[in-house]
């Protein structure tokens, strides 16, 4: 069992963990607005799922609007900071994403393979990211693993359309040789959005 299957986490939403944790010390949060209508976010960025941050920030240019909650602390981040997706309600996410209908959310699974989970609501995105992918010769699946991501309150299912996609990305995916690719393959599926005039 991995880690992330067996953890509990230990905050039930924003506002527990905002009681204990300082901001600016333990976790910083980052929101640009670009009016793109597209959000790409890592509500576990920093040092809660390694290289999230960097793949959102990759993903999101100069275009797309971007959200981070990322880890601050020197050990521990993900069994003192993840607050699970379907959880994740820290105000100036909620706010950003609401503006957009799009949203893109950038994990961190571990799996040992180099491999990419495709979940959310938003399925014909998903496997436009899948087809995209593949292209570079990275591995994708859109069913059949444990993150479907298909719960309404999902934050990657709370922007306007009620409809996003959850990137699940493999350790090896994250830093290595084929990020790149990961990140070049979801930008374009997101600007072949934008470009189309259907955020």
């Amino acid at each position: 069992m991995s880690r992330q299957a067996a953890h509990r986490d230990r905050y039930r939403r924003y506002a527990e963990l905002a009681a204990e944790q300082v901001e600016g010390r333990d976790y910083r949060v980052t929101a640009v607005r670009r009016g793109s209508g597209i959000a790409v976010i890592a509500p576990h960025g920093g040092r809660i799922e390694r290289g999230t941050s960097e793949v959102a920030r990759a993903i999101a240019g100069e275009d797309l609007d971007l959200y981070l909650f990322e880890g601050c602390l020197p050990s521990l981040n993900f069994e003192t900071l993840h607050l699970t997706s379907r959880h994740f309600d820290e105000p100036r996410a909620l706010a950003l994403i609401a503006g957009c209908r799009t949203v893109l959310a950038v994990h961190g699974v571990a799996d040992t393979g180099e491999r990419a989970l495709l979940g959310g609501r938003d399925s014909l995105l998903a496997c436009a990211i899948a087809d995209r992918l593949f292209a570079r010769g990275v591995r994708a699946q859109v069913s059949g693993h444990r993150y479907p991501g298909r719960d309404a309150a999902n934050v990657c299912n709370r922007g306007s359309s009620g409809q996003g996609v959850q990137l699940e990305l493999s350790d090896r995916l994250r830093g290595g040789p084929l990020e790149t690719a990961v990140v070049e393959a979801v930008r374009r599926a997101l600007l072949d959005r934008l470009s189309a005039g259907e955020p």
